[in-house]
């Protein structure tokens, strides 16, 4: 078989079917094979696999994947690969890539051999019976061959049969025969342990005892197979951490887990990652291999590494891999299993050695994988991402965009099927959404919060275009559709409260109350989060119903029909979120009924992030608490309240002049006063301290408290503040 370059660049971002013809077009897969993967007749069938095993009720699918760039004592492979964890396939192909600069993967093996053990107890002489056994080793040997004489024909045989002697925790000796067979291209289990049950009779006579076992041993410590590579230091750079780092500190990983037996469970656990998944692909014994593999690691009675690290004179990284690996490319159910039987093909090896081979190259270069990244970026970071693409699966997400739902888990930090269920309906929402009359802003709050209920300051920011609203005439009720906040009702024109009684305000506020509309809503803003969602959704709708029937409407009395409808939402609000998302322009707001004189020019964007999580932050019951607590103190409330007119004042200078150093201390301040109010909540001085210590040099809450959101200044740490928020379960939001 053929073969080209299994250096495959981008391979990850093609179709499936996409796949299957490229690598049938490099020669990889011949026009059978890659019709057999296109039509799924890889595929076990229940019929077959009750030939196999017993009690068959049907068969279980797994993914089955390549690994490209794989180049192994100078020939290229692509491996496949059969394993559900994410990261492994990437991994695996990421470290070949790199070997494979610096020559690709070498291997030895010495030897391969399987070995049938016999085990005689009851024995009245041990030495004689040892005496005996030497003497007819020619007799037995022969008759072991016997047992298979065409495995001799196809270059295999028993090799060998030593001797072993011990005691049992009784104190009874125990003798045990061991006869070496070289098995050829078959794993060779049933020969070998058919061998062991021909001879035992003879054995046992020959020893004067009893046979206990006759069965092959899993410990194929006479098949051990060594994989190197080196790794050039110039590629080992990830993310912020440069070559020669991540070099020392795979070396130490590995001498971490020469002294630490549960670190080198772990440690041999990646390597067995690709071990198993090759040998699964290719129909071999993936348990025997595993209980080689561990018990090998534990020969020395120290549970210890498969792979050594080191630092070669060239300042480049050295891996090594030791391990037995007895495997096989014929016999056994091979030949019941077409996918097993596909694996082999596109493996393209030539022998069962060739095939042990390239499995320790794929061991090693998934422990290098493994080990760079908790060297690096961490183990989560490459894993999480994949384990996004399982989850957006199983919640169904549609192939038109998969890779939506996948981006948004990932960067919401919560990647859990109940988060990519809602991304789906959203993105399934926005798919059919018509084309939007009107749009609204949303709000952030870097200062004056509650104080500007009481006649102070407060500096806000507009979060552009956060809302936007399509309208259409009705014939019958009115309904309000906003998808992302799983709302979908028919609007009652006698409520008091809610989105029913804010649509019907604005429908008598414009002269449409005898009217009825199909109102939908396409948003990022989070209800009840303290962003300004309930003045967006006022300011949308009375501009999209003003739109829909050519109403001649400016922003003053847009503004004010939304302040009306904060009325409704908050009970005595301060104006600040309606008069934000109406006009959308940076504000040091103060409720007199002047607003030009407040708008400010900053030229270019903060660096905020926004987060949020999900206690919700009723801001009526929040402006409510603080009234109560200002009528029973209200001269210490005044004085909180101009210490915030204070910093919100100066805030709006800071801001104009770009000094992010000191707002970021003023916003700092101002949440220490909006703690003294009672308004801060443990969810989100939570959020505030994970803030401040990836890198913000300010962090608070934003709006009415109680739960909801904080703001972050950020400059020049808005990506590791937004890792670290994502990462401890919060979402998170930057302003365009």
């Amino acid at each position: 078989m053929i073969l080209s370059d299994s250096r495959l660049s981008g391979f990850y971002k093609l179709s499936v079917d996409e796949r299957i013809s490229a690598l049938e077009a490099r020669g990889w897969l011949s026009v059978a094979e890659a019709a057999q993967l296109r039509d799924g007749r890889q595929v076990l069938s229940a019929a077959a696999a009750d030939r196999i095993i017993e009690n068959v009720v049907g068969v279980f699918g797994l993914p089955f994947a390549i690994a490209p760039n794989f180049l192994v004592d100078e020939r290229d492979y692509i491996v496949p690969l059969v394993v559900e964890e994410p990261s492994i396939v990437a991994g695996l192909s990421g470290a070949a890539r790199i070997a494979r600069a610096s020559g690709g993967f070498r291997i030895g093996c010495e030897d391969s051999l399987l070995i049938g053990q016999v085990h005689v107890t009851g024995m009245a002489d041990v030495d004689a019976a040892l005496q005996s056994l030497q003497a007819s080793r020619p007799s037995l040997l022969a008759a072991a061959n016997a047992v298979h004489p065409r495995l001799a024909e196809r270059g295999g045989g028993v090799v060998e049969m030593e001797l072993r002697t011990s005691s049992l925790p009784d104190g009874g000796p125990l003798l045990t025969v061991h006869f070496l067979v070289d098995s050829a291209d078959a794993m060779g289990a049933n020969l070998v342990n058919t061998i062991c049950e021909a001879l035992a009779p003879e054995i046992a006579r020959l020893c004067g005892g009893e046979v206990a076992l006759r069965i092959l041993s899993n410990l194929a410590d006479r098949a051990l197979v060594t994989a190197t590579a080196r790794f050039a230091v110039g590629e080992l750079a990830r993310g912020s951490h440069d070559g020669a780092a991540v070099r020392d500190a795979i070396v130490l990983a590995n001498d971490i887990a020469r002294v630490d037996a549960h670190r080198a469970a772990t440690h041999n656990k990646g390597i067995m990652n690709g071990v198993d998944a090759l040998a699964i692909a290719t129909g071999n014994d993936w348990r025997a291999i595993e209980a080689g593999g561990h018990a090998y690691a534990a020969r020395t009675g120290s549970y210890q590494p498969l792979t050594r690290w080191s630092v070669d004179e060239r300042g480049d990284l050295v891996g090594e891999l030791v391990m037995p690996l007895k495997v096989g490319t014929v016999g056994g159910t091979l030949s019941a299993n077409p996918a097993a039987s596909l694996g082999l093909a596109i493996a393209g090896v030539e022998s069962a050695r060739a095939l042990a081979g390239l499995m320790a190259a794929v061991g090693l270069a998934q422990n290098f994988a493994a080990l760079r990244a908790l060297a690096s970026t961490g183990i989560q970071d490459g894993h999480m991402k994949l384990h996004a693409r399982s989850v957006a699966a199983a919640a169904g997400a549609p192939d038109a965009h998969f890779d939506s739902v996948v981006a948004e888990l990932v960067d919401s930090g919560e990647i859990k099927r109940r988060k990519a269920e809602d991304i789906i309906r959203r993105l399934d929402a926005e798919a059919v959404m018509p084309e939007p009359l009107a749009s609204a802003a949303g709000k952030v709050i870097l200062l004056g919060e509650h104080a500007a209920v009481y006649g102070r300051h407060a500096l806000a920011l507009p979060i552009p275009n956060a809302l936007r609203v399509h309208a259409e005439r009705s014939k019958s009720a009115t309904r309000i559709v906003v998808p992302a906040w799983r709302v979908e009702r028919t609007v009652e024109p006698g409520a008091a409260s809610g989105l029913d009684a804010a649509v019907a305000l604005i429908s008598r506020q414009l002269g449409l109350d005898d009217r009825h509309f199909s109102i939908a809503v396409d948003t990022e803003l989070p209800a009840g989060m303290g962003l300004g969602s309930s003045a967006a959704i006022a300011v949308g709708v009375t501009r999209a119903l003003a739109a829909l029937h050519s109403l001649d409407i400016d922003d003053e009395r847009i503004n004010a029909i939304a302040f009306e409808c904060e009325k409704l939402a908050h009970g005595d609000p301060s104006g600040i979120d309606n008069t934000i998302s109406t006009f959308a322009r940076p504000m040091l707001f103060r409720n007199d009924g002047e607003l030009e004189g407040h708008a400010l020019d900053l030229g270019s964007v903060p660096p905020l992030l926004i987060a949020h999580g999900t206690e919700a932050a009723p801001t009526r019951e929040q402006v409510a608490g603080v009234r109560s607590r200002y009528e029973r103190a209200p001269e210490r409330y005044e004085a909180l309240f101009d210490e915030i007119d204070k910093l919100s004042v100066a805030g709006a200078k800071l801001l104009q002049t770009k000094d992010y150093e000191d707002l970021g201390l003023l916003m700092n301040v101002c949440q220490g006063l909006l703690n003294a109010i009672e308004v801060s909540t443990p969810a989100l001085e939570k959020m505030i301290a994970l803030a401040r210590q990836a890198g913000a040099v300010g962090a608070k809450l934003t709006g009415g408290g109680g739960g909801g959101s904080v703001v972050a200044l950020c400059p020049g740490s808005i990506e590791s503040v937004g890792r670290a928020l994502r990462a401890a379960g919060y979402r998170t939001l930057v302003l365009p």
